[in-house]
């Protein structure tokens, strides 16, 4: 990657203190020359700078995929080899501008980041946060989930029993005409991703989701499994649908995750699903504005569904 825009980049004292033009704002960076990714094989590593400059660069296409919605944020402020913090509440020494968002939680309430622009964007790169958390809901209406989250985790470490399972989920969709979107998680597995129109509650959207996954899992019983225990899998790929809960979070779009060689959680479209090259670590921060700019969603409608519709379809389905 080349780092452009982030003055003294290229320097050597992991001390200094630099800046960026994020929109309307100059942020400041701390320590650009920072090691976060170590260099490993081929792969050169990636500094603070580094980081920094691939979210200031890829903002156009992650923001509205972060706009409005409570955060969760990983950081890694020792990079790779350090410590991991899985931070939800907003320090108060973030800046005045980071938008807030107060939200009820069991015994209180949390204050989480919300990142509606470049500059927040930016200053979070900044304090080493990785990857970014998103909840199904917006702020301004927490307890109306927007977005249903199908998490396909496979037993072991490869991807064809993942492009199978969303295949066969695509087209139980497709049955229930519901619309989706596909995205590598940079991990391992897959995220099935249907837009929702808001009028149905957490539990009511994570019970038709349930549904849906058992209707899956009994049409190929060999391979898919609703099992939460891992020991009683028996190998088989865990089509998870416990995201679809109030305040649980699910990795954004775009968001670089904490393995070697800096992997991306990358929107492909259906067609790219068949592709034997596309994998869940498929795209880095190296490559995935290529991948970015071809609006790979730009088939899901921009208007949620309603799952009233769905479950009476998905009703009809069952013996």
């Amino acid at each position: 990657m080349d780092v452009v825009g982030v003055k003294g980049a290229g320097a050597t004292d992991s001390g200094a203190t630099d800046s960026v033009r994020a929109g309307n704002r100059t942020v400041p960076i701390h320590r650009p020359a920072k090691v976060l990714f170590p260099a490993t094989g081929d792969d050169t590593g990636l500094t603070k700078a580094d980081l920094v400059e691939y979210y200031r660069s890829v903002a156009p296409y992650m923001l509205p995929e972060l706009k409005g919605r409570p955060l969760m944020l990983e950081r890694h402020p020792d990079g790779l080899d350090g410590p991991r913090f899985m931070q939800k509440n907003t320090p108060d020494g973030y800046p005045e501008w980071v938008r807030r968002a107060e939200l009820a939680k069991k015994g209180g309430t949390v204050t989480h980041p919300v990142c509606d622009n470049t500059a927040t964007l930016v200053f979070l790169a900044d304090q080493a946060c990785l990857t970014f958390h998103r909840w199904q809901s917006r702020a301004d209406r927490p307890d109306a989930p927007d977005r249903l989250v199908f998490d396909l985790d496979p037993a072991e470490d490869t991807f064809e029993p993942v492009r199978r399972a969303a295949t066969q989920l695509g087209e139980l969709l497709g049955e229930l005409r519901l619309p989706s979107a596909l995205l590598t998680t940079g991990s391992r597995g897959l995220h099935v991703i249907v837009p929702l129109d808001g009028r149905s509650g957490f539990d009511e959207v994570r019970a038709f989701a349930g549904d849906v996954a058992r209707t899956l899992a009994a049409r190929d019983p060999d391979h898919l499994t609703t099992e939460v225990r891992t020991g009683a899998r028996g190998g088989r790929l865990y089509l998870d649908i416990q995201r679809n809960g109030y305040a649980q979070t699910a990795v954004a779009p775009f968001s670089v995750r904490a393995r070697e060689g800096a992997p991306v959680a990358t929107p492909i479209s259906w067609d790219q699903l068949a592709d034997p090259r596309v994998t869940a670590r498929r795209w880095t921060v190296r490559d995935v504005l290529d991948q970015a700019r071809t609006r790979p969603w730009s088939q899901v409608p921009a208007r949620g569904r309603s799952l009233t519709p769905a479950r009476k379809l998905l009703q009809s389905l069952k013996p």
